[in-house]
């Protein structure tokens, strides 16, 4: 019990003192980087503040028939900032001006060019005389955007709903709950519409828990004919989610970590358990109760999985002490194939997708050829594959063009991401950090690139310490709670960077050709429902860069991207 005090006092002291730490070491900008961006400086960075009342946003720019928008983001200090171009325009100026004279070193590698009318660095054309010649390279970068090559369709974006999120926001004022709501899923915020949310518990909750626990050895599943309260609660935060954020349709795929302890072969949260055959009907049931109980509370499921992680409860017990529930293919095949397949699809609710696997890049396509190996056709029941992007590092993206290769019709969606999992990291945020929203930039401009329909990121909030849960598992997150005041939430580079494509990638964008000769710069296209071209930059570079846009259709423009950066280009 003295250990537990102390505990709880050590962490109490750690979040007074990081509330200290935001109010007094950081610089306030004395340019208006962004117009409605609050940014605060830490020692990682920069975030944008929330409080109850204000938040920044951003309506979709609607460029006219000549014109080319650029939305642009940069370790300088942009968010989101907007710039107007003309196809054909040459040697355009600007009334331009330096901002963000910092001696910081972070800030040094290039200067930011802003109008202060238009609070954005203009992407200039033509103005070597305003950028020294160490910003701008002597031979552009040749881009061609060809929309007659088309590709995959985007499904869409989104985050995960757990009990760390469920908590931390109803500690919040309402107003700042919004916010956030507003902020992910509505279309002046990042326009996700996806969302993923545990069947029980998760490793992201204050205890490990799963529907039916009592009475054991109960395949009839007596105890589980209504939403535990804390479901409940999700479902009156989803659908105030879906109001504030004029949401008519929000994809939902709801997931399970682990069955209860009494169908496992182990009889434990995690460590090697696997699922006990004679409850294979049972656990398949246990999916569809859930499905059943979510659309009487007028929350359509869109989607489950046939669960997250299967080899935690195989391979990776030493380091997962978190619930889990091991499968390898074979198993995992034969549910599929005579259980939980048959149960959904003869059922009311035959039209819910199941998406297999939800592991790592590395297991594919190995695990589905070992799957119908045992059940030959097994993997018709699959609607998609899941795929989370821990190792994506180390495990090249060709792994899923295998894959997709062999599957063709399958949606691709990476299901779970985020950063300060590995012992080299920091475990929990760095809040500010362009480093780790770069990360997340390349990881999804690579994914779409490689066939992928969307991407669904882990923890839509954390606190500041990357939690909390019943394992002390601290990650980082998009957007950080500070839990101690409970009247600010900060916007990292992270939660910018996924908007970037969420927010100007909307459902049904189908991606086109994009060639760019460079190690540095990267790019994504994208021709839109709207019919409406969006290309996706990166700028990893130190150095600004020039980079000639040719599209097939409306022909040239020379655009500069500065040093450490991202854009999204949206025109006709």
């Amino acid at each position: 019990m003295n250990y537990i005090k102390s505990e709880g006092s050590a962490k109490m002291i750690y979040k007074i003192l990081f509330l200290l730490f935001l109010n007094f070491n950081y610089d306030k900008f004395t340019a208006n980087a962004s117009s409605d961006c609050i940014p605060r400086r830490t020692k990682y960075g920069l975030v944008c503040v929330c409080t109850a009342d204000h938040c920044d946003y951003l309506e979709n720019p609607q460029p006219s028939s000549n014109e080319l928008v650029v939305i642009s983001s940069s370790k300088e200090g942009l968010r989101f900032a907007v710039s107007k171009l003309n196809f054909g325009e040459i040697n355009t100026k600007t009334n331009a001006e330096t901002s963000l004279n910092e001696s910081n070193g972070d800030f040094e590698n290039s200067a930011v060019i802003v109008d202060s009318r238009q609070t954005f660095a203009q992407l200039l054309i033509d103005t070597s005389e305003l950028l020294t010649s160490r910003f701008t390279a002597n031979n552009p970068l040749k881009l061609r955007v060809n929309r007659s090559v088309e590709y995959q369709k985007i499904t869409g974006f989104g985050g995960a709903f757990t009990g760390t999120v469920s908590h931390l926001l109803g500690q919040l004022d309402q107003k700042l709950q919004d916010h956030i709501y507003k902020s992910y899923y509505h279309k002046d915020g990042i326009g996700f519409n996806m969302l993923r949310t545990p069947i029980g518990g998760c490793d992201f909750d204050l205890a490990p828990w799963a529907y039916n626990e009592e009475p054991r050895d109960d395949p009839k599943l007596s105890n589980f004919q209504k939403l535990d309260p804390r479901d409940e609660i999700k479902v009156q935060q989803m659908e105030r989610l879906k109001s504030v954020s004029n949401l008519e349709h929000l994809k939902i795929m709801a997931v399970a970590w682990s069955s209860p302890t009494w169908m496992k072969t182990n009889g434990q949260w995690s460590g090697i358990g696997l699922l006990k055959t004679e409850y294979y009907q049972a656990w398949a049931d246990y999916h569809l109760r859930f499905i059943e109980l979510m659309d009487a509370k007028n929350m359509p499921i869109w989607a489950i999985s046939t669960g997250n992680e299967p080899l935690n409860g195989i391979a990776f017990f030493f380091f997962v002490h978190f619930m889990s529930l091991g499968w390898i293919p074979r198993n995992q095949a034969v549910w599929l194939n005579d259980f939980l397949g048959p149960t959904i699809r003869k059922s009311k609710f035959k039209n819910v997708l199941i998406f297999g696997n939800d592991d790592q890049r590395y297991s594919y396509p190995s695990w589905f050829i070992q799957m119908n190996r045992t059940r030959p056709g097994v993997l018709n029941y699959l609607d998609g594959l899941a795929v989370h992007w821990y190792w994506d590092e180390m495990f090249a993206p060709n792994l899923i063009d295998l894959t997709v290769a062999q599957l063709p019709g399958k949606i691709v969606l990476n299901t779970e991401s985020c950063i300060g999992d590995k012992p080299w990291q920091t475990h929990g945020p760095e809040l500010g950090s362009w480093e780790r929203g770069e990360q997340y930039v390349r990881d999804i401009l690579h994914n779409l690139q490689h066939s992928y329909n969307g991407w669904i990121d882990w923890n839509l909030v954390l606190d500041e310490q990357g939690g909390p849960n019943y394992v002390n598992n601290f990650v980082d997150a998009a957007v950080i709670v500070n839990a101690t005041n409970r009247a600010e939430i900060y916007k990292q580079p992270i939660f910018y960077g996924m908007g970037h494509f969420s927010k100007f990638l909307p459902e049904g964008s189908v991606r086109i050709e994009a060639k760019l000769l460079s190690v540095a710069v990267e790019v994504v296209a994208f021709k839109r429902p709207d019919q409406r071209i969006a290309v996706v930059l990166l700028n990893s570079e130190s150095r600004a860069v020039d980079v000639l846009l040719t599209d097939s259709v409306r022909g040239e423009i020379k655009i500069n991207i500065p040093a450490h950066s991202w854009h999204t280009i949206v025109y006709n």
